[in-house]
């Protein structure tokens, strides 16, 4: 597919058709790379998504459980109450 860029202020855009969004299953936050001469727009990670429901079904199949993480020094020895 051949496009223009067009002004957005003192930058440029491209118009990126829906259908070509939906195919490329991206949502409102995109990452911009910059590959051998061509700019690679890709859907943005999202770190962490889901985490929550995965950790939930471990518990409920009995796979897993909370593990507090181990007091530091300052916890240990400075915090107080």
């Amino acid at each position: 597919m051949r496009t223009r860029l067009v002004r957005i202020g003192n930058s440029r855009g491209v118009r990126i058709p829906k259908a070509l969004i939906a195919e490329a299953g991206l949502g409102e936050d995109i990452e911009l790379t910059v590959r051998d001469g061509a700019v690679v727009v890709r859907a943005a990670n999202r770190p962490r998504v889901g985490w929550a429901e995965a950790a939930a079904l471990m518990v409920e199949r009995g796979d897993g459980e909370w593990i507090p993480s181990a007091p530091t020094a300052f916890e240990l020895g400075e915090w107080g109450w």
